[in-house]
């Protein structure tokens, strides 16, 4: 029969979450999303013809910078799901350069809001964490604008003829989570009394009802403990298995990997309330043994109507359990028995947490670690062979070709010059380049010039 209870509850579960139902505002905590910055504009070949000034020299403006793609944490957000139905962000492109030195002007950026607390992920790798209110991060850089001809004037060269393209913006796709930042998050098994708890406590309207699964979506609510206050995290009940993903799984356990403190609430009604407490700490260490160490609270809930020896034995059931020094509390949100001690024991705990972990920020050192510069990476390159061709590969060169006119003679010439200055040639020369051969410069087949054209 329990087999079959759980099935039932695991397809109810699958249903709601297809059709986003939450018992409200639909709550969407992991989305994908394609940001595009904006494209640097092309530098302009122009000369100045005017009258009684002969060959007036180049005056060729530069192209303005393309927009970069932040991302700003909002307070008053919380929830990804204004991207499920806006996934591609674009960011403005600059403007090209003009003749009489007229610089393009640079593109907008875009600024997205997101909730506090959103992480920002490419390819698995994390590019930001926002975790505090109106904090910004650039995602996506805009391309530098391509320098007009009047940048290359000099006494060698009177009339260039070069211009560069504007470079291309960055353009990502990624992954953005949401990791609710709360003082106190509340855990145990379904039906266990966090979403009651929290209304009481806190402004938070959760759906209650009496049967398991209510809660399908975190829930913040602010409870007031003297002078001070606690944000208050409800996150699904959990069941065996949580941390593989069965029921609700781990889609919810990321929203109290950020709590300072947990407060596990268990059914004083449970036949085996020390079971329930076992079994939900377990899913705890499997999805995070950090977890499992936070600070924790452990409170036996719905106690109203029961006598004392009734309660006094449940909370020696769970004492054999729970860690040694933990503090035990019986509590009934309905009647608010119990909740002011409960409240400031949270507090006085919360304060602690924030106070030790502060320190270990401060006394933390980093391990310095030998490698090449910022600056030697950049200009670092290597020539290899590919299918008859020759590629070079460096973030330096590349940034160079991205930024030239294959199609202009003068550019390609000057792209050779840069090469020769960089050592590039010389490598190439080393390795049998010869008149005809195909040099590529990175992967892209847009960026290639035969040697000797």
């Amino acid at each position: 029969m329990m087999i079959l209870y759980n099935k039932i509850i695991d397809a109810a579960i699958s249903i709601c979450s297809v059709f986003g139902y939450n018992g409200g505002t639909m709550f969407v905590d992991k989305v994908e999303v394609l940001v595009r910055a904006g494209n640097g504009g092309n530098g302009a070949v122009s000369f100045r013809h005017e009258k009684y000034i002969d060959r007036g020299g180049p005056d060729g403006g530069d192209g303005g910078r393309g927009g970069n793609v932040v991302f700003w944490a909002d307070p008053n957000l919380n929830t990804l799901l204004n991207f499920r139905y806006k996934q591609e962000l674009q960011a403005q492109s600059g403007q090209a350069g003009s003749k009489r030195n007229r610089r393009g002007h640079g593109g907008e950026d875009l600024t997205v809001k997101v909730p506090v607390g959103t992480q920002v992920y490419h390819e698995g790798k994390l590019l930001a964490d926002l975790t505090v209110a109106e904090q910004r991060a650039i995602v996506a850089r805009g391309g530098d604008g391509g320098f007009g001809n009047a940048h290359f004037k000099s006494s060698t060269r009177q009339a260039p003829q070069v211009a560069e393209l504007g470079e291309q913006g960055e353009e990502l796709e990624l992954t953005l989570e949401l990791k609710l930042l709360a003082d106190v998050g509340l855990v145990g098994l379904p039906n266990a009394g966090k979403s009651t708890f929290l209304s009481v406590v806190t402004n938070a309207r959760p759906e209650i009802a009496d049967y398991p699964f209510t809660t399908l979506t975190p829930n913040l609510g602010v409870a007031d403990v003297d002078d001070d206050s606690l944000l208050i995290a409800d996150i699904p009940g959990l069941i065996e298995g949580a941390s593989k993903g069965k029921g609700l799984g781990d889609a919810f356990l990321r929203h109290v990997e950020r709590t300072a403190v947990l407060l596990h609430l268990v059914d004083i009604y449970d036949d085996d309330v020390a079971g329930s407490f076992t079994t939900i700490q377990q899913e705890l260490a499997a999805y995070s043994p950090q977890l499992a160490e936070r600070p924790l609270v452990v409170a036996l809930t719905k106690i109203e109507g029961l006598p004392e020896d009734g309660i006094d034995a449940k909370k020696a059931d769970l004492a054999k359990v729970v860690p040694d020094g933990t503090p035990l509390f019986a509590i009934s949100s309905q009647a608010h028995a119990g909740m002011a001690e409960l409240l400031r024991q949270l507090s006085v705990m919360v304060k602690d947490a924030r106070v030790i972990a502060q320190e270990e920020i401060e006394e933390s050192t980093d391990v310095p670690i030998i490698s090449l510069s910022g600056e030697q990476k950049r200009n670092a390159w290597k020539v290899a062979h590919d299918g008859g061709r020759f590629v070079v590969t460096g973030p330096k060169i590349e940034k160079f070709a991205s930024r030239t006119n294959f199609d202009a003679e003068p550019g390609r010439r000057r792209l050779w010059d840069i090469m020769a200055k960089m050592g590039i040639m010389h490598e190439l020369e080393r390795q049998g380049l010869k008149h005809g051969d195909t040099v590529a410069i990175g992967r892209s087949d847009s960026f290639t010039m035969t040697y000797g054209e």
